[in-house]
């Protein structure tokens, strides 16, 4: 099942990601998409994970943060408090060689605050493809 309200994105497993906007308006909540699902291990809360990933806010092409673009993935541990709320609630319960996409609102993400450098606005919902490389 298709949500109609998320973004497309290809589902190319380490390609660099192409978004694509269905509206203007993001929707309300937390959102995830398992684009590709994976067949390794399933991550765990507090566990170590290593990803590619490529943020931009909603509506945007140009990606405030991407690993992809550095050609350096991140690790971080996740379910603990290390990485945005949004991350923290769904990446956990995914499998490794599986491709997330995300809509996250400012409460999961930055707050209102936002992250004025990085061009965030403190009511801007963030859009994040999330390719999980290996978990421990």
């Amino acid at each position: 099942m298709t949500d109609e309200t998320m973004p497309k994105v290809n589902a190319e497993f380490g390609a660099a990601p192409v978004i694509e906007f269905p509206t203007p308006e993001a929707p309300a909540g937390l959102k995830s998409v398992e684009v590709v699902e994976g067949d390794g291990p399933v991550v765990r809360k507090g566990d170590t994970v290593t990803v590619n990933y490529h943020g931009v806010v909603w509506g945007s092409t140009v990606p405030f943060d991407s690993s992809f673009d550095r050609h350096e993935p991140a690790s971080f541990g996740i379910g603990v408090g290390q990485v945005i709320k949004g991350w923290d609630q769904t990446v956990v319960g995914h499998n490794v060689g599986s491709r997330l996409l995300l809509s996250i609102p400012p409460a999961y993400g930055y707050g209102s605050r936002g992250i004025p450098q990085a061009g965030i606005g403190g009511t801007d919902t963030l859009v994040f493809v999330v390719d999980i490389i290996s978990t421990r």
